[in-house]
């Protein structure tokens, strides 16, 4: 009887692995790094932990997002029965963009009281310089 206990113990050791996720928002990432080692979560991840508020840590935005279950976080979560469950988060800030890193931006003003097809004409060409330039273009209404 305790020699099959001591195998399922084995095998569930076996077979745990270490849980990671990762999200990537498309910017560039920064040398900004926010790490939380030991986020509590609750009932295998059914009560998660607290949400991390990125933009007190990141000026810049949110470039990656992991979390995981580290070695030590499975140990604690094994010897607790699941009820308490840590994880690792780290949030990895954007780096500037170049619209931050210039001051010169792009305006195109059209009056308040224009037609509709100038309005869509102008918002059209907004686009346009946008994509050639790969830098914001505003549109003013004057």
């Amino acid at each position: 009887m305790k020699r099959n206990v001591l195998l399922i113990i084995a095998i569930a050791f076996i077979f745990t692995g270490c849980y990671h996720t990762q999200v990537t928002t498309g910017l560039e990432s920064s040398n900004e790094v926010y790490q939380k080692a030991w986020a509590s979560s609750f009932i295998a991840g059914l009560v998660p932990p607290d949400i991390i508020h990125a933009e007190q840590h990141c000026a810049n935005g949110v470039a990656r997002v992991e979390t995981r279950h580290s070695f030590l976080n499975m140990v604690a979560q094994f010897v607790t029965f699941s009820l308490y469950s840590p994880m690792e988060i780290t949030v990895v800030c954007a780096a500037p963009t170049r619209a931050d890193a210039t001051t010169e931006t792009q305006m195109i003003e059209v009056a308040k009281n224009s037609a509709p097809d100038v309005v869509i004409e102008t918002f059209n060409e907004a686009a346009k310089r946008s994509a050639e330039s790969k830098q914001p273009v505003y549109v003013s209404f004057k």
